[in-house]
């Protein structure tokens, strides 16, 4: 209808000029001029049609397809609501999120410009939510201080003292002051363990003194080193928090490198300390061992088979270990036996069985244990790791004990893993205190 509309103003406009004759030349260009304008807008009207028609057809087959889906005009609908609700909420989120970011951007700024402004005008505090710690305008410098401030351990007074003739090492530990508090009641159980690194056999240990954050020692202990020596070892001095039932803490340490003092004259000085380095557990070794119980006879049959992977304990990276068998009931020890010594070894073979008499009824209250030990000459014989088994124990402690009381008159091999002396002691005496 539209194309038809278009053509007769055209027709008319033809005809116009045919008939009148006496028309001069001055509206001719006029008649020429309006007809070029309609010619350009009917092509433009063309290219509309063309397009709406393409549209209409588009149109026509979307709704064909729709027709053909079988669901309901309500479900389509439904469905059309749905996907734009999801679309609006996406986007909803996306343009909080980014307001969000910019809001906290500006209070960063903010906060870090009202911080130096404070501090010019006398150093008021700033005070920010938990939740804008980030936003305090603190470098990561100030930060470690803070915590290193926060988390102070105390300090350690010590000597050194240096006897060239002798060469003899004194270290002398005075006293401690502000140690963290380890106990519940506020306090601590402080003692010092002393060494000269490397060698982590020879030790010294002080005195505990029990429920005080501030105890005075006044110990010393004397190592024998050459001075050639001396300057490639490390002295450290480690404050424990004693625990009767459990391991030890640590609460700090003090490390002085021999090479970084003037051992020319004595010295005395306090030195806050540190937190101790947390090492993984030292490997000990394993130990094989062998129960028997024959109820009839009451007798408990205890076999030491063999040992491997022991600590180095000597100088050359060997040791000489023996092991010590106790009978212990209610903290007593009722005997004790102990193997021969197997020297310059780190897996000693010993099958060495030694018998016990117990009746079947004290077999629920006794406990065995083992002990390997480095031998030696001179001092003092040197614990290398323990175990204990028993109906008490835990572990492969307890299911050794069982299934040997399980089997009756049939002895029952099995590796145990060596454990620090001062961790079984702790256990042992923990299940005595129960009683």
């Amino acid at each position: 209808m539209k194309f038809n509309l278009f053509r007769r103003p055209q027709a008319v406009a033809a005809a116009e000029p045919t008939g009148a004759t006496t028309v001069t030349m001055a509206p001719t260009p006029a008649v020429i001029s309006t007809s070029v304008p309609e010619t350009s807008g009917s092509g433009s009207n063309n290219t509309e049609i063309n397009k709406n028609d393409m549209f209409e057809e588009i149109k026509s087959k979307f709704l064909n397809e729709i027709d053909k889906i079988p669901l309901p005009p309500w479900a389509l609908i439904a469905i059309a609501v749905v996907a734009a609700l999801l679309i609006l909420t996406c986007c909803f989120c996306i343009i909080k999120k980014c307001c969000c970011k910019k809001k906290k951007n500006k209070k960063g700024k903010k906060g870090k410009d009202g911080f130096n402004m404070k501090n010019m005008q006398g150093g008021e505090k700033l005070q920010d939510d938990d939740d804008e710690e980030g936003e305090t305008g603190l470098t990561e410098e100030e930060k470690e201080e803070e915590e290193k401030e926060q988390e102070k351990l105390g300090k350690l007074q010590y000597s050194i003292d240096y006897d060239f003739e002798n060469t003899k090492l004194t270290v002398g530990i005075l006293q401690a002051a502000d140690l963290m508090s380890m106990d519940s009641g506020g306090t601590s159980d402080p003692y010092v363990k002393v060494l000269l690194l490397p060698d982590k056999k020879k030790k010294y240990d002080t005195k505990v003194h029990k429920k005080t954050l501030n105890p005075v020692f006044n110990e010393t202990f004397v190592f024998k080193v050459p001075y050639e020596e001396l300057g490639g070892k490390t002295l450290v001095m480690s404050v424990y928090d004693y625990d009767r039932f459990s391991k030890h803490d640590v609460i700090g340490e003090v490390k002085i490198p021999m090479n970084t003092i003037d051992l020319g004259r004595p010295i005395e000085e306090w030195k806050d300390l540190e937190s101790a380095d947390q090492e993984e557990p030292e490997k000990l070794g394993d130990i094989c061992i062998s129960l028997r119980y024959v109820p009839t006879a009451g007798k408990l049959t205890v076999c030491i088979l063999e040992a491997k992977n022991l600590k180095k304990m000597d100088a050359c990276g060997l040791s000489d270990p023996y092991v010590k068998i106790q009978l212990l009931q209610g903290g007593k020890r009722l005997k004790k036996k102990k193997t021969t010594v197997k020297k310059n070894t780190l897996n000693p073979y010993y099958n060495e069985s030694f018998s016990f008499e117990i009746p079947l009824e004290q077999m629920q209250k006794i406990l065995v244990a083992v002990t390997v030990f480095d031998y030696d000459k001179i001092g003092k014989n040197d614990a290398i790791g323990k175990i204990f088994v028993g109906s008490k124990a835990t572990g492969l402690g307890l299911k050794h004990w069982s299934d040997m009381l399980a089997n009756p008159r049939r002895p029952i091999a099995q590796w145990h893993p060596l454990q620090p002396e001062e961790d079984i002691d702790g256990q042992l005496a923990s299940l005595n205190a129960k009683k």
